[in-house]
């Protein structure tokens, strides 16, 4: 797997997607109660106390993956700045510019390769952190480098490295992917969420809302954000006060932080809620992924179950259809209307589900899998731990279908056999060949 267009073993990302212009029906009720308002206050500031009592010292700062790179990273200099404009170079008629943060992670990856290949210009922005094994990180690097994607090594906490960006580039567009992931993770390290979806989420408005003049910003939300809701399926209208974990409870915080950067400096936002999202090149830390690995080891595998032996089911999304609602999303996305940190209008505020509207039984899952390795999984039948994980997950994608021309087309069955492929060539011996 030499080749970037071999990266989903998919056809090329169609063109452009158009939309007629209409009214901002799907804009958010984002004006809640004077009791949301104060929920969401205290879990703000209980997410900053984190932040600060536990985060390691400053003593310590170095071991701190998640703060680490403020510290290494060399940027600057002509060379640097020639190879930044030549990845950000639009090379189609109608094209845009656009700065992808965690370019290197499993969405950014496909994103970066979708819109260079039609001949946008991007660039990307990773800071390799070692949440999962870095050389996965570094394979994708390689494969979008080829390609004629630079992934610049920095931290979106680095607000003089993002400045600097935009001063060399006039980007039109911002993807941003870059956040700490992972549920269960947060039971570990809550710091880095602080420091990853909230504090670096607002260095990145700050500094965009700065520019001028302002990009439109297409941001990564999470399903996590609907928490214990128990309607389904989730629709962007539903609440999101209830958050099962800290992760979820940081990606809601990010989205109140949107809402008031739209609100006061005119930036044009829209937020992306994925559903467990896989397919090739994905994260070693989901559980089709470690599933795969350890079926083949022939390591039992957790299978977990409801409460009163329900079933634990989730709306799995292949990565090619994720890339579609990305790039549709940039394409519908509206002007920002602010200049040098002033709003001169109203401007865009859009939330929407990216998912696949199929919620499957995790044991199918692996039923599939036993299937396409022609192995049998060693099953450990367990209850769903209290670690921030939900039941089921179910998205609803009737605004995405209107606005965006939204459809997955990928099944379950389907995008876990271009999984399996890409696994198996990957890691017997392709792994070197890819990067």
């Amino acid at each position: 797997m030499t080749q970037l267009k071999h990266l989903d073993n998919s056809p090329p990302t169609p063109g452009k997607f158009k939309m007629d212009k209409s009214p901002y029906i799907h804009r958010l009720r984002w004006h809640g109660s004077l009791a949301k308002l104060t929920f969401w206050s205290f879990i703000f500031l209980g997410l900053i106390l984190i932040f600060f009592f536990r985060s390691p010292s400053s003593n310590s700062l170095p071991s701190d993956p998640s703060r680490r790179s403020l510290r290494t990273y060399n940027w600057g200099g002509p060379a640097w700045e020639k190879r930044v404009r030549s990845s950000a170079r639009v090379r189609s008629r109608h094209g845009m510019s656009v700065l992808v943060t965690g370019a290197a992670g499993f969405v950014g990856t496909h994103v970066s390769a979708a819109l260079k290949r039609r001949g946008d210009g991007v660039l990307g922005l990773d800071c390799f952190n070692d949440y999962y094994d870095p050389s996965l990180k570094r394979a994708r690097q390689a494969l979008l480098e080829r390609s004629g994607v630079f992934i610049v090594e920095g931290d979106i906490n680095d607000s003089a490295l993002l400045s600097k960006l935009f001063e060399v580039v006039a980007f039109t567009h911002v993807m941003h992917l870059a956040a700490q992931a992972g549920v269960r993770y947060a039971m570990e390290n809550p710091g880095s969420y602080v420091h990853s979806n909230i504090a670096g989420l607002v260095n990145l408005l700050e500094v965009c809302k700065n520019a001028n003049p302002q990009p439109a910003i297409v941001w990564a939300s999470s399903s996590s954000v609907y928490g214990l809701n128990t309607k389904v399926p989730f629709s962007e209208r539903d609440r999101t006060d209830q958050p099962a974990s800290l992760y979820a409870a940081t990606k809601k915080a990010g989205e109140e932080i949107a809402h008031t950067y739209n609100h006061i400096y005119g930036l044009s936002l829209t937020g992306l809620r994925f559903f467990t999202v896989y397919g090739p090149w994905g994260r070693p830390d989901m559980a089709y992924f470690f599933f795969t690995r350890d079926i083949l080891k022939g390591k039992t595998i957790p299978i977990f179950e409801a409460a009163n032996h329900g079933t634990v089911a989730r709306d799995f999304t292949y990565i090619d259809d994720i890339v579609k609602g990305c790039l549709a999303s940039l394409d519908t996305a509206e002007k920002s209307t602010g200049s040098g940190g002033k709003k001169k209008g109203p401007a865009q505020l859009r939330v929407f589900n990216l998912g696949n509207t199929s919620p499957v039984p995790v044991s199918d899952l692996v039923t599939i899998l036993e299937r396409l390795l022609k192995v049998k999984a060693k099953r450990n039948i367990m209850k769903l731990p209290r670690n921030g994980d939900v039941p089921f997950t179910h998205a609803n994608i009737s605004s995405a279908q209107r606005e965006l021309g939204y459809k997955p087309t990928t099944d379950l069955q389907t995008g876990l056999k271009k999984f399996v492929r890409w696994y198996v060539s990957y890691y017997s011996g392709g792994k070197k060949a890819s990067g």
